[in-house]
């Protein structure tokens, strides 16, 4: 198995190298702290990614140097999950962080004194927190990833699995690590579930979108309207799903999309009943969780010419994330698509919600009754 070091080291640069690739484009503080997570895990100081580069580890240090990037990875990792999930982090989060930080440097301290030589199994007492913290931290990503980040598309699941996977090995490893045999098959199989998430990552991050499948025939001026009432939308803009190149983000039901939208417009249907592209139709379901994904998806069919945003889901987004985290997206969506030319038509009766709240959608929106 000498192409196992070689593999390994190109999995994590890959790994690294798409989710850096999404911190850029998001500017999103989450995907930063897992880019350093992977930044740190290319730059791993295991002996099997060192020699290929004609490197060695000296053995008096390695008790403590390999043990140190586990616990950054780990609170990176964590810390980049929460931020996923959540979109803030709680003064309960900052204090576990805080708390795991602090027995991390008292761990790595002991480590370097001759405390863990009076026992037995010594090698499983070192390693047991720092491998176990890792190996948490990367079944919790992939989790979070999983369950409100990626769409369900098979290639796009190779993502949260490989961490999923990749930290159950790591928590094995105190164990299976003095195990000559287990331990090559094990550093093998850390190389296929590092390359597995790696090609999710890639997927995830570069999949691209279908463009306008012809030349719209009605073009709006760029601008961000709130209809108050469908129908009043309906009498101005008879013809804009046949006629514009339009995005639609709805809870209309699937079946009446069908009849109503031309396959030609981009339809994300908002549901948590199931994900990804419907068999047979131009509808794309994702969870109303997802508003950080879905936020890239609509960006990047913008980027291939669609003109048009409209969008009847802002309530239920609200139920599902907080106004405030609804807001944010809906800001966001604003600033995109007006930075596309485009227009971004929002069905909302401003009645349900209160005097704070319509004054700040009423300042970004033109409102049409």
């Amino acid at each position: 198995m000498n192409f196992v070091p070689y593999l390994n080291f190109l999995s994590r640069w890959v790994l690294f190298l798409a989710i850096a690739y999404k911190a850029a484009s998001t500017k999103e503080k989450s995907w930063v702290l897992l880019g350093f997570a992977t930044f740190v895990d290319a730059l791993n100081i295991e002996s099997y990614i060192l020699t290929p580069l004609g490197l060695t580890i000296k053995p008096d240090a390695y008790d403590v140097a390999g043990k140190i990037p586990n616990f950054f990875i780990a609170a990176l990792l964590g810390w980049g999950a929460i931020k996923l999930k959540r979109r803030k982090t709680t003064f309960k989060d900052t204090l576990y962080i805080g708390l795991f930080l602090v027995t991390a440097y008292i761990w790595v301290f002991l480590l370097a004194t001759q405390f863990f030589d009076r026992f037995p199994h010594s090698f499983f007492l070192r390693s047991i927190y720092p491998s176990t913290a890792l190996g948490a931290s990367m079944i919790f990503l992939g989790y979070v990833l999983r369950d409100y980040v990626i769409s369900k598309r098979s290639l796009e699941e190779l993502f949260p699995w490989g961490f999923i996977l990749l930290g159950a090995l790591n928590l094995t490893y105190p164990v299976t690590r003095p195990i000559e045999w287990f331990a090559r098959f094990a550093f093998f199989a850390a190389a296929i579930f590092r390359l597995m998430a790696a090609i999710g990552a890639l997927v995830f991050v570069m999949y691209p979108l279908k463009s306008p499948h012809r030349e719209p025939r009605l073009v709006l001026q760029s601008r961000a309207l709130i209809f108050t009432k469908e129908e009043a939308f309906m009498k101005k803009f008879p013809n804009l799903f046949k006629e514009a190149n339009v995005i639609l983000i709805t809870r209309k039901d699937p079946k009446w999309i069908q009849e109503h939208i031309n396959r030609h417009n981009a339809v994300f249907w908002i549901t948590k009943i199931r994900e990804g592209e419907m068999e047979g139709t131009s509808i794309y379901a994702i969870s109303p969780t997802k508003i950080d994904i879905l936020i890239d998806l609509v960006n990047r069919e913008l980027d291939q010419g669609y003109n048009v945003v409209y969008m009847d889901v802002f309530e239920y987004l609200i139920i599902e994330n907080s106004f405030e985290a609804a807001l944010k997206f809906l800001l966001s969506l604003r600033d995109r698509v007006l930075a596309h030319n485009a227009a971004l038509i929002l069905i909302l009766n401003l009645k349900l919600l209160d005097k704070r709240q319509r004054a700040i959608l009423m300042r970004e929106f033109e409102v049409v009754e």
